[in-house]
């Protein structure tokens, strides 16, 4: 009988050794990307990203089990966008984020880009503030990366300045966005920010040019937009509905 009890005992830890590995191996896995610029052009004051665009969507997705990496060009502590750290700007997510020290301290350890491979992650979110129009817009690891994950049949996810990341990214020599539906921080709310003509371009203007069905609503209300594979959000306020439109992809996926 004891012989039986220990047998009994060794299979059933087995089983639920197998049951953990399954399940991690069932879990989600989603790179967010963000800025390493922190100058806001040549007006001496900083930029970088925006906290609701990286708090909102990170919670939405590691509340519901995802597991989450995050890079930037220079690897290290990202610049925060001190007008999203402004009580004005306050959000739930935002306030979580404020007590969070595990996740402050995984911002100061973030991967560089040129580590990272498309082929570890099921997707890819990129959150805005106005500095990846500095940098990720012209950087060749990100533009690989996007183009990566897009091929390989994986949710890109973008909100607000982000889809500047999309601007020089090709897929069988034409422009990702060719043809695409999509959205991200309007010239109107560029023009109400005062800051038209401090950006390196407009965003809006440069997802049309090339050749984009760029679509947008009221100032600072939130939308997004789903085409296939490629997601984008207008604005902070969007932040967390382009985060659930991605999950429904991720959960579709078997």
């Amino acid at each position: 009988m004891k012989k039986v009890a220990l047998f009994a005992i060794i299979a059933l830890t087995a089983g639920c050794l197998d049951t953990t590995a399954q399940n991690k191996r069932d879990m989600k896995k989603v790179l967010f990307v963000l800025t390493s610029h922190s100058e806001l052009g040549n007006t001496g004051e900083k930029t970088g990203f925006w906290t609701e665009e990286f708090a909102a969507p990170y919670y939405e997705l590691a509340d519901k089990g995802v597991i989450i990496d995050i890079a930037t060009p220079k690897g290290g502590q990202p610049p925060i966008d001190p007008k999203s750290e402004d009580p004005s700007a306050a959000t739930e997510d935002t306030k979580r984020f404020d007590k969070d020290t595990e996740l402050q301290a995984k911002l100061k350890i973030t991967h560089k880009l040129a580590d990272v491979k498309e082929s570890d992650y099921d997707a890819v979110f990129y959150p805005g503030g106005h500095g990846p129009l500095w940098d990720l817009a012209t950087n060749k690891n990100s533009i690989d990366l996007i183009a990566a994950f897009y091929t390989n049949e994986k949710p890109v996810a973008f909100v607000c300045h982000s889809p500047a990341a999309l601007k020089n990214v090709k897929v069988n020599g034409e422009f990702l966005v060719k043809g695409k539906k999509l959205t991200g921080f309007s010239n109107a709310e560029e023009a109400a920010v005062g800051l038209t003509d401090v950006v390196p371009f407009l965003l809006e203007d440069a997802l049309q040019a090339n050749g984009a069905t760029y679509s947008s609503i009221e100032d600072w209300h939130p939308y997004a937009v789903e085409d296939g594979l490629l997601i984008t959000g207008q604005n902070p306020a969007s932040s967390k509905l382009v985060a659930e439109k991605l999950l429904h992809q991720l959960n579709s996926k078997k």
